[in-house]
């Protein structure tokens, strides 16, 4: 997997992340079962956390226009 870029996630519209983020958890849910505890689970959970961050920021109309 890729690292998710804040860029990236800018482009997707809501229901592509909502759907991205159900692919991130059940992929950390898959990593954490097999118990690989490398920068894979890391980089899935920094993931999850931008797409989170975004849609709150867009939300509360906080979000930064460029």
């Amino acid at each position: 997997m890729a690292v998710l870029r804040a860029k990236e996630v800018a482009k997707m519209d809501l229901k592509s992340r909502i759907d991205k983020m159900k692919d991130l958890k059940i992929e950390l849910a898959k990593s954490k079962v097999t118990a690989q505890k490398s920068g894979k689970t890391k980089e899935i959970k920094k993931a999850i956390a931008r797409i989170l961050t975004f849609n709150a920021s867009e939300k509360s109309g906080t979000l930064k226009k460029k």
